[in-house]
């Protein structure tokens, strides 16, 4: 999952951007880049850490241009090189910047046929890249030594038929104007918003809503799903259609953990349709566990799940409190493959008050379990500090299936839904009783905000991959890129290139 934004200036656009990527930090802290664009000529600072860390006064002083895009990144396949960071770049046609967010599905595919027809290198084992050369190569392929804004649409178009997948991207073409676009299927949210400046009209284009509210933006509307806009260096915008056979259906995942709460993505709220969460959770519990539950405290796990456990609660008529203090400061954990090092992430990022959970029957709220061992090692947590019964409900439904579509999310094995009913993960995580939000609920949850959407991509909960393209042997091949044993090997190679780095400078 990563962030982007692009951003149409009458001035200096690098502040802007920066403050952008902040806003959108929760979206990837991995890596950060920005590059901005003056009288042809193009300026790039990107590195891995979060955004405060990756840019300085000499960095930000560099970033010349009223053009330009910036990315924060999440790896989608547990490598933290910094040789993935984006934006990435190509000189060939007229230099071509590109960020995205989301994944390829048919990349390694694309790759081969890159190099045999196109003749283009791929470097790195991003999707991204793939998905800028092939972007790249259409553009070329007209041959203009002057592109206009049908001739980039078109090139879009182009990339459509090639590439499948989840992809939100902003892109630069050199000395032409600021592009964005949206996979046809709109899995991946991407929105822009517009301003009027004594000097003109400024566009930017953003990963959520909020990006744009906080930089003074006014929001205008999400893109269509296979929509483009591109803005040219006089900012003139212009808009197109370029994908035949669309469906729309964005990645209801958005609404359940990754957007934040005050943004508004595809004309639904995420803070609503969060509150709805809670509240048809709260239908369920008093459906299945009765009226006269024994629940004394409803507590969230922080920090998304606490507009849904708020709701819950309320609906529930029992007190909410904030029984865990979330360290926000402490360093970075990077890939943690063992139980072990989670475990005391966990202990290290939560500190539990006990005089909310001792002598009481406890409701944690989370918005969803993945491997089970975080919520496992939260609710002993609760039972260390007296605890009578520690109860878990989850707001989404059991995560049975990897994410294809730009989430890191564990092989198949090691989600702790695929193949345990509710009953036996009650078990495996300690608790005293265990519910989950059903799909129907979620479903309408998000719907509400927007009937309009007839679809959504639950593919995580159903197993039912909207593009249609997804087997068995892919599964397989993505869960040998994602499991434990993958991510420590990965590590262990950049643990020895960062020492010979190290010694490198020593020298």
């Amino acid at each position: 999952m990563c962030g982007i934004v692009g951003i149409a200036g009458k001035s200096p656009v690098n502040q802007a951007l920066y403050d952008a990527l902040t806003v959108l930090q929760h979206r990837g802290q991995d890596a950060a880049g920005i590059v901005t664009i003056h009288d042809g000529r193009l300026f790039l600072r990107k590195d891995n850490g979060m955004v405060r860390d990756v840019f300085h006064t000499r960095h930000m002083l560099r970033l010349i241009g009223n053009f330009g895009i910036g990315h924060v990144r999440y790896p989608t396949a547990g490598s933290s090189s910094s040789a993935e960071a984006q934006p990435f770049y190509v000189n060939s046609p007229y230099g071509v910047t590109l960020a995205h967010n989301g994944n390829l599905t048919n990349a390694d595919e694309i790759a081969k046929d890159l190099f045999r027809s196109d003749l283009r290198h791929i470097n790195t084992d991003s999707d991204s890249e793939v998905l800028l050369n092939v972007f790249a190569h259409e553009l070329q392929a007209l041959g203009k030594l002057q592109p206009t804004e049908n001739d980039i649409f078109q090139a879009v178009s182009a990339v459509h038929k090639r590439c499948r997948g989840a992809y939100a991207v902003v892109a630069m073409v050199t000395g032409y104007g600021l592009l964005g676009f949206r996979d046809p299927n709109g899995i991946r949210p991407i929105i822009y918003g517009e301003r009027e400046t004594a000097e003109g009209k400024e566009y930017i284009i953003a990963s959520e809503s909020v990006a744009i509210t906080a930089l003074g933006f006014k929001v205008v509307r999400d893109l269509a799903p296979g929509e483009a806009i591109f803005i040219n260096n006089e900012g003139e915008m212009f808009s197109r259609q370029c994908a035949d056979n669309v469906v729309f259906a964005p990645c209801i995942f958005e609404y359940v953990y990754f957007a934040r709460p005050d943004s508004r993505i595809d004309n639904i709220s995420v803070y609503k349709s969060r509150l709805r969460m809670g509240e048809k959770l709260a239908m369920k519990i008093k459906r299945e566990w009765g009226e006269d539950h024994d629940i004394d405290v409803v507590i969230p796990i922080p920090d998304t799940s606490r507009t849904a456990a708020l709701e819950l609660a309320n609906k529930l008529n029992v007190k909410y409190r904030e029984g865990f203090m979330k360290n926000h400061y402490i360093g970075r954990t990077f890939i943690m493959p063992g139980q072990s090092q989670r475990k005391k992430s966990v202990r290290q990022k939560l500190s539990p008050v006990d005089l909310e959970f001792r002598g009481k029957n406890v409701l944690l709220v989370d918005d969803s379990i993945v491997r089970g061992t975080t919520c496992k090692e939260i609710i002993q947590m609760a039972r260390d500090v007296g605890a009578r019964k520690v109860y878990f409900a989850s707001a989404a439904p059991p995560v049975r299936f990897p994410n294809v579509y730009g989430i890191d999310m564990p092989a198949k094995s090691e989600l702790i839904a695929h193949g345990n009913t509710t009953e036996e993960i009650c078990q495996l995580i300690g608790a005293d009783g265990l519910i989950y939000q059903d799909l129907s609920d979620l479903i309408a949850s998000a719907r509400e905000g927007n009937p309009d959407i007839e679809q959504f991509d639950c593919s995580v909960f159903d197993g039912q991959y909207i593009t249609g393209d997804i087997d068995d042997a892919y599964l397989d091949r993505l869960a040998k890129s994602r499991n434990d044993g993958a991510k420590r090997k990965v590590q262990q190679v950049e643990n020895v290139t960062i020492e010979l780095a190290n010694v490198q400078d020593i020298d």
